[in-house]
């Protein structure tokens, strides 16, 4: 995955690993799907343009990310190469092996053919462990990080002014995708229990037609990394009640931004969400979006000790941490 004019929020976690490598001092080639949706044969593009880049630039290693369908092409790379492979999976991919038998043969041939793989959180490794239980001492926990510089405290009601925001505080924000997974629609009905406040939800996906003409509920289309920045400044709370995040990207940026946050109890969250900087709940339990809320607004915003927590998850750090993994192999 990654980002483009036209899908500018597409992989940018990604993106943002491989430049923190490049201010480090290393050298990327990168070949990526830049798109969402498209026909299965994107993936076959992928392997054929993945194996002729590796002949051309001769890795040191090849570092692919999702481990389906993304691991198989980076592995055929390695070997165009005489490289060795570092996969990282980031969650979907370790869903399609617990669902798909296909998914599951797959992954276990790129798997058993990389020299490490990366979890993005402790949760997910687990998770992967439990389906592929040979992986269980060649797995490293390494997320993608955040930004500190981009992701930072500002302003919030000028950068409300600046993303054309409108309505009466507090300010809650969603970002991510319109999906059941996400529970933006119970996200949306705890909140209109709510005396008062705004909600901006700021994403695309298929229940976003449902989410239109809510009282106090403001939509938006996916912006770019940077803009997301804004929209978080903006908020005074980020919510992300999903059921089961893999890490919880939008979350961790949240609090780099000084911003208190809802999150969940099932996934990374709760690996790097201290109590003072948010409220963690199980969005699958009856009212607990809405007493999340609840007890959400009695934290603070700006919240720096928020931005304290999310410091130990700086890109800059876990791209270091991501680099003695690829020179390990």
């Amino acid at each position: 995955m990654w980002p483009s004019e036209a899908e500018p929020d597409f992989g940018s976690f990604v993106a943002q690993v491989c430049r923190a490598l490049e201010q480090q001092g290393h050298e990327l080639e990168v070949v990526a799907i830049d798109k969402r949706g498209q026909r299965r044969a994107k993936y076959l593009r992928l392997a054929r343009d993945a194996k002729r880049a590796a002949r051309r630039f001769e890795p040191d290693v090849v570092y692919g990310h999702f481990l389906t369908f993304a691991g198989p092409a980076a592995v055929r790379a390695g070997r165009a190469a005489g490289a060795p492979v570092v996969l990282t999976a980031h969650g979907t991919d370790v869903g399609n092996v617990e669902r798909s038998a296909f998914a599951k043969r797959l992954t276990r041939w790129a798997t058993r053919r990389a020299s490490r793989v990366i979890a993005v959180s402790d949760w997910l490794r687990m998770r992967l462990v439990a389906e592929l239980p040979e992986l269980a001492d060649k797995i490293d926990v390494v997320d993608c990080g955040v930004d500190m510089e981009l992701f930072r405290a500002r302003d919030g009601r000028e950068c409300r002014v600046r993303v054309g925001w409108e309505g009466e505080g507090p300010y809650y924000l969603f970002v991510g995708t319109l999906d059941e997974r996400k529970n933006v629609l119970p996200l949306v009905q705890a909140f209109t229990r709510l005396d008062e406040g705004s909600l901006a939800i700021v994403g695309a996906g298929p229940l976003r037609d449902e989410l239109r003409d809510r009282p106090r509920v403001k939509l938006w289309p996916p912006v770019s990394h940077a803009q997301i920045a804004e929209w978080m400044a903006a908020a005074d709370y980020v919510c992300q009640p999903t059921d089961g995040e893999a890490f919880g990207q939008a979350i961790l940026e949240a609090m780099a931004c000084e911003r208190s946050v809802l999150a969940t109890t099932r996934g990374g969250p709760p690996e790097f969400v201290p109590p003072e900087a948010g409220v963690l709940v199980d969005p699958t339990a009856d009212g607990a979006i809405e007493r999340g809320l609840r007890e959400l607004a009695r934290l603070p915003s700006p919240n720096p000790a928020a931005r304290a927590a999310a410091a130990k998850h700086d890109v800059r750090v876990q791209a270091s941490r991501i680099a003695e993994i690829l020179q390990s192999a």
